[in-house]
């Protein structure tokens, strides 16, 4: 134990400045994760804020039994799992394929310019992303609507088509966020060692095979750890988000566990059963990171434990 204690100490005396620099982050995880897990009690409450947690009567488990009875719920976890596996399927490839093109490209100054340009709007809201593509698509003299009048097609509402819900909303989070998930895979990238290319390039291979045999095994373990945090969030989408582009049309198909949340909690005031529908989704999440994890290291993988 005083081995242990003495390593740390000298560890922390070697790296102040790192541990100095992890502070904030720290406080953050703790004030904002840690400590508001306390307020979870009163998913099994019937919680009154005047009453506070102590007032307030012990319902058990009568919040989750509303949820799962609850007509709406097949309809929640439908659209929250669409969203989720849309992601998975077509926006997370995304910046494993931008990064392995800039990757490949030679002229230093144009792959800084073009990385930069492809993350500048991952620092955009997601209501100034939505109301850029309002103007684009639904205005009266906007690029998409001229454009159909021109081809001789009447004038239509994308982003109030039900239909077009779904493609719009993953449209929107490539665009915004590929290019800074680029940012994590060329990290990876540069950590391989320039002498396997060079063998690679002596043995024949092209710049195909090098990409297939080199680098795409070289961070194949940053792809599944991200996997695996992606996967803990499948009932987790971006409440910003939805809740700019959910409409009275669109509804059926918009509303997810998120804004479901902020409707029956914050504007009709049921905190408890709001809280009870938070609860469900960490536990789910919990539950398949545990299971992506055991599945990874059974294939061989490092996983996050």
């Amino acid at each position: 134990m005083k081995t242990t204690r003495l390593r740390l100490l000298q560890d922390i005396r070697r790296d102040h400045w790192l541990y100095i620099m992890a502070v904030p982050g720290i406080l953050y995880f703790i004030l904002f994760k840690y400590l508001p897990m306390g307020g979870i009690i009163i998913a099994f409450q019937d919680f009154h804020p005047f009453t506070g947690f102590t007032g307030s009567k012990w319902v058990g488990l009568k919040h989750f039994y509303r949820l799962f009875e609850d007509p709406d719920f097949f309809t929640l976890l439908r659209n929250t799992l669409m969203l989720s596996v849309y992601q998975l399927v077509f926006a997370f490839p995304v910046p494993i394929i931008l990064a392995l093109m800039l990757n490949e490209l030679r002229r230093e100054w144009f792959k800084r310019s073009l990385q930069t340009l492809v993350y500048i709007p991952h620092f955009m809201s997601w209501v100034v992303v939505v109301s850029m593509f309002f103007v684009i698509f639904e205005s009266e003299r906007s690029i998409f609507q001229s454009l159909i009048e021109s081809w001789g097609f009447e004038n239509f509402s994308i982003m109030m088509d039900p239909g077009m819900f779904r493609p719009m909303y993953i449209l929107q989070v490539i665009w915004r966020d590929s290019g800074w998930g680029t940012v994590i895979y060329l990290a990876a990238l540069a950590a391989l060692s320039p002498e396997l290319y060079e063998a690679a390039k002596m043995d024949g291979a092209g710049r195909f095979r090098q990409m297939w045999h080199i680098t795409l095994p070289g961070i194949r373990s940053t792809i599944v750890i991200l996997l695996l945090l992606k996967l803990s969030d499948i009932l987790e989408t971006s409440f910003e988000h939805v809740f700019n582009l959910v409409n009275s049309l669109n509804r059926d198909v918009a509303e997810v566990f998120d804004t479901y949340v902020y409707r029956v909690g914050l504007i009709n005031g049921q905190l408890s059963y709001a809280t009870s529908i938070g609860l469900f989704k960490g536990v789910v999440g919990l539950l398949l990171v545990i299971f992506a994890n055991w599945l990874a290291k059974k294939f061989g993988e490092e996983g996050l434990y």
